[in-house]
């Protein structure tokens, strides 16, 4: 198994996070994969995902498909 290295991660908050918590998404972009983690809780973990299917999740949250 490859374990990816994080704490070398430059880490990028989403636009749409806010100071009051809402939304809080932070990506890290690592050859060959992007990493995903909760902004509020940075040591907790993070999932890496292919830039395709990074690029795909995006997609589909754009268009309300993983809205609750």
């Amino acid at each position: 198994m490859n374990i990816l290295d994080l704490s070398v991660a430059s880490w990028r908050k989403s636009g749409r996070s806010d100071e009051h918590g809402g939304a809080c998404v932070e990506v890290a972009s690592l050859a060959p994969v992007v990493a995903v983690r909760d902004s509020k809780d940075p040591a907790g973990p993070a999932v890496a995902l292919s830039r395709a299917a990074f690029t795909a999740l995006v997609k589909e949250i754009r268009t309300g498909a993983h809205d609750l």
